[in-house]
């Protein structure tokens, strides 16, 4: 029964994690696909640049939510299964079967994972993202607080936490990796295209 209740879990997690908020909303209420809009990211912050601030404060606490179902179903299992649930809540996000593989980075949804997961680093991710607002730079400020997760979750002593988030962090960093390989890649064709022009 218990790896039943696991299983129910972990397919949960994947599920809630896929389901694409913040692409609901800018498609419903304003008829746009956030894959072909700013930054082509599915996510709260990408949103926010469409619709403003209230749209994109309603789709940020849902995409933290959804990253919460998994984990809090896996609770009581032992901590490398609901650090997996986490792990698939961040993976159906970025890459959602609803959007054929679209989505974002994950953020928002690593957030409410860890929250179950780890709480203090759903507190240093929290933290990144107020002071990323207030100095007007949300990605350096993630990113700070991305880099210091788990030194600060091992420092505090729990190194069975530091590895329970790293895992839940793992599609983030695997969505980074993507994203950076597909921006050089196109910046290679523009310089193609771009020697071409100027030959013909």
């Amino acid at each position: 029964m218990r790896y039943v209740l696991l299983a129910v879990a972990l397919v949960a997690a994947y599920l809630a994690g896929s389901v694409p908020v913040s692409y609901l909303v800018a498609r419903k209420a304003y008829q746009v696909d956030l894959r072909e809009f700013g930054s082509g990211m599915v996510s709260p912050s990408n949103l926010y640049r469409l619709a403003g601030a209230r749209p994109a404060v309603v789709a940020g606490l849902f995409e933290v939510a959804k990253g919460v179902v998994g984990p809090a179903l896996a609770f009581g299992q032992p901590l490398w299964a609901v650090a997996l649930a986490g792990f698939l809540a961040v993976t159906g996000h970025n890459w959602s079967p609803f959007l054929k593989g679209g989505g974002g980075r994950g953020l928002s949804t690593a957030t409410g994972a860890l929250a179950v997961v780890a709480w203090p680093g759903a507190v240093v991710l929290c933290i990144g993202l107020i002071g990323g607002a207030a100095a007007r730079h949300v990605y350096v400020g993630m990113s700070v607080a991305l880099a210091a997760l788990v030194p600060v979750l091992y420092v505090l002593g729990k190194s069975g936490y530091a590895i329970a988030g790293g895992v839940v962090l793992l599609p983030i960093g695997a969505k980074t990796v993507v994203l950076l390989y597909r921006g050089r890649r196109n910046a290679r064709r523009e310089a193609v295209r771009d020697q071409e022009r100027a030959s013909s």
